[in-house]
């Protein structure tokens, strides 16, 4: 795996700001920092530099790679985006329901009205589950 890991292999985990970040280049594509600011301050207001530089940090850690080839400098995301939230579920299914995505499964089942079509998708994907 390249970029997104530490010398240990220990993958690196994104704060919530380098999240946001994430989630705009994951729907937008490779973004200079003044098109991600904007993008982020549709939401709240988030001051250029505050941008530019956790982007730089972002970079710096592996999380993201810059194109310095142009004078507008591109910022792309190293890892996919599912490595990353399969990282970042895994770590939180470890951390907060002891390993164990079943769980996950009846806190989230027991909390949030699910309608019928997501119950229809959830019986399919057991079923190809349990086939393999």
């Amino acid at each position: 795996m390249k970029g997104n890991t530490t010398e240990n292999n220990r993958q690196i985990e994104p704060t919530k700001a380098e999240l946001e970040i994430l989630q705009v280049l994951w729907e937008q594509g490779p973004l200079t920092v003044r098109l991600v600011n904007d993008k982020l301050n549709e939401n709240r207001e988030v001051n250029y530099t505050t941008t530019l530089k956790l982007m730089q940090i972002m970079a710096d850690k592996g999380i993201l790679t810059r194109d310095e080839s142009q004078m507008k400098h591109i910022y792309h995301v190293a890892e996919k985006e599912q490595t990353t939230k399969d990282f970042l579920l895994e770590k939180f299914i470890d951390t907060m329901y002891n390993g164990s995505a079943s769980k996950l499964m009846m806190q989230l089942m027991g909390n949030k009205k699910t309608s019928k079509e997501d119950l229809e998708t959830i019986k399919e994907l057991l079923s190809k589950l349990e086939q393999k």
